[in-house]
């Protein structure tokens, strides 16, 4: 399989058409992954003279840099959470950034890698970290956390119907011996969710909880929106594709935040809106896309432009 079958970059004709009209001098990709998205865009904007290229995930980096070796010259490396662009921003001497893509999903690459310990369906170590150097992983978590950490996580983060009994019996578990791979945990879940004639495994949702609870996700991604909304020229554009429903949710908030006037406290705008909303619903995948490609099934994308 070659490296472009690997990864399929999702939403890539509606984010080309959005970035279309600016003209990009500095631009920042929150999650680079294999490059697909940052390939079409260099190609598409030959403008850029700046491409900022995060991804904690050191594999993803080290394909992506082959990847976009015609652009060597004009791409930057980090790795790094995308959360600390403004520390980045400020030790490179960048002032603002033009355009942002922060496409937010887990790579089928990390998916199909069963080391990495991501997928339900491939019996690996109990890893999930995103950035390998890191020091704590799933296996940590199921085996550390306390019964009603657990089940907040589960509850929280994965909208898991049994949370409570969940916990239980993984804490049962794990006294008899530690936790440690993705099947034992997977079988686990079976014995409280059998698995039914659905397209969604009972434990989709239970891998997902602990992918952002290790990962630190929502809050990261939340603090990563307001940065980068504060670096933004006027006339630039930020784009998010999200998968899930609690990342969208927080997207959303954050875009109605910051493009709603300020006002004192007796209601009177003081300050109009310093974004306007693009999209006024989030784009979803053709159907033909998703048939290309069936990952790609839950993304949304949103856009916001500044124009103050």
């Amino acid at each position: 399989m070659t490296m472009k079958n690997e990864h399929i970059s999702v939403l890539l004709q509606e984010v080309l058409e959005y970035l279309a009209p600016i003209n990009i001098r500095v631009f920042f990709e929150g999650t680079l992954g294999l490059g697909g998205h940052a390939e079409e865009i260099l190609k598409s904007h030959p403008e850029i003279t700046d491409y900022l290229a995060f991804d904690q995930d050191q594999n993803a980096l080290a394909k992506a840099k082959d990847r976009l070796k015609e652009w060597e010259n004009k791409v930057h490396y980090f790795h790094s959470n995308f959360a600390e662009i403004d520390t980045y921003l400020a030790n490179g001497g960048w002032t603002g950034i033009d355009a942002s893509l922060l496409d937010i999903g887990v790579s089928s690459m990390q998916l199909d890698q069963a080391e990495r310990g991501f997928s339900l369906r491939k019996d690996g170590p109990l890893d999930m970290r995103m950035d390998q150097t890191a020091s704590f992983s799933a296996k940590d978590l199921i085996n550390q956390y306390s019964e009603k950490e657990l089940g907040r996580i589960f509850k929280e983060y994965g909208e898991v119907r049994f949370w409570k009994p969940l916990a239980e019996l993984i804490v049962q578990q794990r006294k008899k011996k530690p936790i440690e791979t993705t099947q034992e945990l997977t079988k686990i879940v079976e014995k409280l969710f059998p698995i039914q004639h659905t397209k969604i495994h009972p434990a989709t949702q239970v891998f997902q909880a602990i992918r952002i609870a290790v990962n630190e996700e929502l809050d990261v991604l939340k603090e990563c929106l307001n940065k980068t909304l504060k670096a933004l020229n006027k006339g630039g554009v930020l784009l998010v594709i999200s998968f899930h429903s609690l990342e969208d949710r927080i997207v959303k908030t954050v875009f109605k935040e910051a493009a709603s006037p300020l006002k004192n406290e007796r209601g009177k705008i003081i300050q109009e809106a310093p974004f306007e909303i693009l999209t006024k619903k989030p784009i979803e995948p053709s159907d033909k896309e998703i048939k290309q490609n069936p990952r790609a099934r839950s993304a949304k994308l949103r856009v916001i432009k500044r124009i103050i």
